[in-house]
């Protein structure tokens, strides 16, 4: 049987108070689609609000296309997929073997606190099933406990969008907190590698990348995982 995962993306649309749009980082869906898909993996898509999650805009530019961003906009059943999205509410970790959050800015708005995606990564993680987030995603992470009481990234090896590169975008101020500092501040062991560098890491069922060049080596390692 193949292995079925679970994508969950951001529903917030807003960038803060600048005015500006955001959403989830195309880079960051596409390149774990494809590796997933290409790897025999079923996937289903989810999102707080359901139906179609909001693109940031500035990840469709020219400039930060790549042949995963384009294949996947020239994929029907991939693009159909993305504008039906379930919502969060209505699934369960006892249906997949794996979750995984791509970033954008949209998550900082609202996976966050969000209930029910917090309810699912503790269903994952409670049935030792792969956790898994790449960039601004791992903000998701960082309200989940372990059944203990203790927030699952607590003395676990995790990396994320770094304070460095948010301040290279200019966005340290709109952020409504830094991903890096509050991964520490969970007690997470934060690595990271250069600004914009493919970096990702695992540690038990949990893996997660720093950047969008790490989209596709953080879902790589989900398959290693599962294999």
């Amino acid at each position: 049987m193949s292995k079925k995962i679970l994508v969950v993306l951001t529903s917030h649309d807003r960038l803060g108070d600048t005015g500006e749009k955001t959403g989830f980082w195309l880079e960051e869906l596409a390149a774990p689609y494809y590796v997933f898909r290409d790897a025999g993996f079923e996937l289903t898509l989810a999102s707080p609000d359901g139906g179609q999650p909001p693109l940031d805009p500035k990840s469709d530019d020219p400039a930060s296309q790549t042949d995963d961003t384009r294949r996947f906009q020239g994929d029907k059943e991939a693009t159909d997929a993305l504008a039906t999205t379930k919502k969060i509410s209505e699934v369960t970790a006892a249906d997949f073997d794996a979750v995984f959050y791509p970033g954008g800015h949209g998550p900082m708005f609202d996976l966050v606190s969000d209930v029910n995606s917090i309810r699912l990564i503790e269903e994952f993680w409670a049935a030792d099933k792969i956790v898994s987030a790449v960039c601004h995603a791992p903000i998701a992470l960082v309200n989940a406990k372990e059944t203990g009481g203790d927030y699952i990234v607590k003395d676990r090896k995790v990396t994320g969008f770094t304070n460095s590169e948010e301040a290279a975008v200019g966005l340290t101020d709109v952020v409504p907190q830094l991903l890096e500092d509050t991964l520490k501040d969970r007690g997470g062991d934060f690595h990271k590698s250069d600004d914009w560098a493919p970096f990702a890491v695992q540690d038990g069922n949990l893996i997660t990348g720093q950047n969008p060049a790490s989209s596709a080596e953080v879902a790589t390692l989900v398959v290693k995982s599962l294999r």
